[in-house]
């Protein structure tokens, strides 16, 4: 039974999202048919509608931070039922059989993940699509329990704004005593507070704009440090233990690698492609300072992020939209006027 979707698309890298029909694969035993309900708008849906990028497939759905409900599941599907409200990120499928995907890091898989939109299903080789759309089909491998606590809405952006932040905190083992420095508050940047403080950690925010120390204390900071101030900076030398990077578009890596202890690491999450200035060695060398990149997280990790935010009542600061607006919001997202990311209810469609 093939499903016809109503949804919206780039038609090409030029064109505006509009309204576009196409089909999803039929169902398989170990799919879930999903009824979605909202679909977070991730600042990487611009650039591959627009094939900033590269290699963009078109027509593109984007969205990759999903909420459904279940509305039918396959015949050897047991973890999920008809009714339970679930999420679905950034994969939808991986080889399953590589280390990085024994290990439940399937965003890191040998042979490459398949992506919720603008990749190929990596069984019948169709385009995927992703959640600017009715309903979704996805292996039960990966989809996501999404806890009773956690509002819906406010959920979706943590499937990617959330995972984001939270994976690389775990994984160098962030909590009581450790010092956290965010570089830039925005998707990511807000989350990253809000985690950090939640593990234990004391938070600061470095950010290039006065006036944002009440919001950022609001999201967990303890200090505020103004990076284009060489006094505030000087006063934080050798200080962090890590410094999670957000900012998406390439920057002066330096300055913040000098806030760094001994053994300090430099977590580089929003920034895809080369460092721009280059990163002097001799501060790297005279402190083994580390400078690294993380991406997402896995779906058992993802899982473990959900019921992290459930517990500590963490969730994303949204704003609603109808799909009707996704231009709009594109154009919004592009000068930073959006607190911090743009949800789609898809009631709207």
């Amino acid at each position: 039974m093939t499903l016809n979707i109503r949804g919206y698309a780039a038609q090409t890298a030029t064109t505006p999202l509009a309204p576009h029909d196409f089909i999803r694969r039929d169902p398989r035993e170990d799919d879930v048919v999903i009824d979605i309900l909202y679909c977070g708008v991730c600042h990487s849906d611009i650039h591959q509608a627009r094939d900033e990028w590269g290699g963009s497939i078109f027509p593109m759905v984007p969205g990759h931070e999903i909420i459904g409900k279940v509305s039918r599941v396959g015949s050897k599907v047991t973890t999920f039922k008809v009714g339970d409200m679930v999420g679905v990120g950034c994969m939808v499928d991986s080889c399953q059989h590589c280390a990085s995907c024994a290990e439940g890091l399937e965003q890191y898989c040998d042979e490459g993940a398949t992506w919720t939109y603008n990749g190929r299903d990596r069984r019948d080789g169709m385009p995927t699509y992703g959640g600017y759309s009715e309903r979704i089909v996805v292996s039960d491998k990966f989809v996501v329990r999404i806890p009773e606590k956690l509002d819906p809405k406010t959920a979706a952006p943590l499937l990617c704004a959330g995972i984001t932040t939270y994976s690389p905190l775990r994984h160098w083992k962030v909590g009581p005593g450790t010092k956290v420095a965010v570089v830039g508050l925005g998707g990511l940047g807000h989350m990253g507070l809000k985690f950090a403080k939640a593990m234990g950690a004391e938070v600061a925010l470095f950010t290039r704009t006065p006036g944002k120390e009440a919001e950022a204390r609001r999201l967990g900071a303890d200090q505020v440090i103004l990076s284009t101030d060489p006094a505030q900076m000087k006063a934080v030398a050798n200080h962090f233990d890590i410094v999670l990077d957000t900012v998406p578009n390439a920057h002066d890596l330096n300055p913040y690698v000098a806030t760094l202890k001994r053994d300090g690491t430099h977590i580089l999450v929003g920034l895809l492609g080369p460092l721009e200035p280059p990163v002097h060695s001799v501060p790297l060398l005279m402190k083994r300072r580390t400078v690294v990149g993380s991406a997402i997280g896995g779906i058992a990790e993802t899982q473990e992020m959900l019921d992290f935010c459930a517990e500590k009542g963490i969730t994303c600061d949204t704003e609603t939209i109808a799909i009707e607006q996704i231009n709009t919001a594109y154009d919004r997202m592009l000068k930073s006027d959006v607190h911090y990311r743009f949800v789609i209810d898809m009631a709207s469609l």
